[in-house]
């Protein structure tokens, strides 16, 4: 390997760990957690009908665990956006730099990329397809420039690594009556009979936010009930500021892990299955609320967030 940058060799201390330094972890937690999210979700899971189910994602338990009624807003989705897309046009883009044959520059990674997406029969690719100019080359700078960030930041991932990205997780419970599902956005390593080797990697473009954590705890506690050995490690990676936010993950890590998905799918059920009413949480993030038009409350808190100097800038 090439003389990597010092970020480069940050990148790498914190994905790296001795054989010593793999944690091991009983056999008999996987059932354990799935058996800690059936209990303690048991009785509202019994009120739905036998054709109604749950299905959670990292999304809808930062949501139901916030403002409630930006949950319930958003429960029907809205079609593809600029910025929805983003985020896909960048994995795929860094899925490419993986299998990629020599240094390709970041701008060709990225057209590849969305001429893959293009055609795909995906909704993203009907929506790529449908761009105006001016937002194709919006989304194509964008992506470029956290590509680039990555590229850079980044050394190049080795096979031996076992790199995966947007790797699909599925967890059923209560025979496909409840589904937890994710893509996480990068994993690295593997586990080795009951020793923990991999890393769940979410990349970030923007700030930190408390429940980035929570996401990869989720993605984590889906992982260790699936194949039965939790991950080594979990960590945002914020692109733009080239830094790792990283946790190491412990039986406590995963309980807790497990107790605010069984309170998130609790109240998915009382709010969609019960009728009761949202409870409102007001914040910067009412700003792209799908329900703001009618949220008195969340109008109201926009306008103590926003700063009053703003039109004058």
């Amino acid at each position: 390997m090439d003389e990597l940058s010092p970020v480069q060799q940050d990148v790498l201390e914190q994905l790296g760990a001795s054989m010593a330094d793999r944690p091991e972890f009983p056999a008999e937690l996987r059932y354990e957690l799935r058996g800690e999210l059936e209990r303690n979700t048991e009785d509202h899971i019994k009120r739905l009908g036998a054709d109604e189910s749950i299905f959670a994602n990292k999304h809808a338990l930062s949501a139901v665990h916030g403002c409630e009624g930006k949950f319930m807003a958003e429960q029907e989705f809205p079609g593809w956006s600029v910025p929805l897309a983003k985020g896909s046009v960048v994995h795929k883009a860094i899925e490419l730099s993986i299998n990629w044959r020599g240094t390709p520059h970041p701008a060709d990674l990225v057209d590849e990329a969305l001429a893959a997406l293009e055609h795909s029969e995906q909704g993203i690719g009907e929506f790529v397809q449908t761009l105006s100019e001016v937002d194709r080359a919006q989304l194509r700078s964008d992506v470029v420039g956290h590509v680039t960030a990555f590229t850079e930041c980044w050394p190049p991932l080795k096979k031996e690594w076992r790199p995966v990205t947007e790797s699909k997780v599925r967890l059923e419970l209560f025979d496909g009556q409840v589904v937890l599902q994710g893509k996480i956005d990068l994993t690295l390593g593997r586990a080795q009979s009951g020793r923990a080797g991999k890393v769940l990697i979410d990349l970030k473009s923007g700030k930190l936010h408390p429940h980035h954590l929570d996401d990869l705890r989720y993605y984590a506690l889906i992982e260790t009930i699936r194949i039965g050995v939790p991950p080594r490690r979990i960590a945002s990676y914020y692109l733009d500021q080239g830094r790792f936010h990283p946790e190491d993950v412990t039986e406590d890590i995963l309980f807790v892990a497990a107790d605010r998905a069984a309170s998130g799918i609790r109240k998915m059920v009382e709010l969609q299955n019960d009728g009761r009413t949202p409870e409102l949480r007001t914040g910067p993030q009412c700003r792209w609320c799908r329900a703001l038009d009618t949220c008195q409350k969340g109008q109201i808190s926009l306008r103590e967030f926003d700063d009053p100097l703003e039109d004058l800038v």
